[in-house]
């Protein structure tokens, strides 16, 4: 089975640093065929940015994203260029503090920034929370994997807060389908 996703916010967010973790997490404890692209605007901070992680039971011959059916979208104007178009049987997590629109695919509201503010001091943690919220939603890979991905990409010292907002982000979906 193939698995195209898209992230998408603005840089800062931690797009890029979200998508390599779950490609790593697929790919190195995941036993999965990983490809993982991105782009982004020439300012270091507050311009587009997205990436893409395509995960694989088998190779991957052609590594762009074509039909993305699970979105990270952490910015309107991420959501005008990426998500606008999305099929309805996508599944979309978007941040609401940041992102208005809303799709017509299946769409889960996951505050990540402002919860990693408030649960743990620092909006840093966002792109963390947003990734447990996919996991949730989603069952792409395990939480042994993806927690493996994260706790090996983060600065040390900040193992327990990461485990944390991964968890915000699963509870914050888990809320949602009951």
């Amino acid at each position: 089975m193939r698995n195209e996703i898209r992230f998408s916010g603005l840089g800062g967010q931690g797009i890029i640093t979200a998508a390599v973790i779950l490609g790593r997490a697929a790919a190195l404890y995941g036993g999965k065929y990983v490809v993982q692209t991105q782009s982004y605007g020439p300012e270091a901070r507050g311009g587009a940015s997205a990436s893409a992680v395509i995960i694989s039971d088998e190779p991957i011959h052609y590594p762009k994203v074509t039909n993305p059916l699970i979105y990270a979208i952490m910015s309107e104007e991420a959501y005008k260029k990426y998500g606008s178009n999305a099929s309805e049987d996508a599944v979309m997590l978007i941040d609401p503090g940041y992102v208005t629109s809303r799709p017509d695919c299946l769409c889960y509201e996951v505050p990540a920034t402002s919860e990693a503010k408030a649960r743990l001091g620092k909006p840093v943690f966002a792109n963390v929370v947003m990734l447990g919220g996919i996991l949730e939603a989603t069952g792409i890979i395990s939480y042994e994997a993806l927690e493996h991905a994260v706790l090996d990409s983060v600065p040390k010292g900040t193992e327990e807060n990461n485990k944390k907002a991964l968890s915000i982000g699963m509870e914050l979906v888990r809320e949602q389908r009951t």
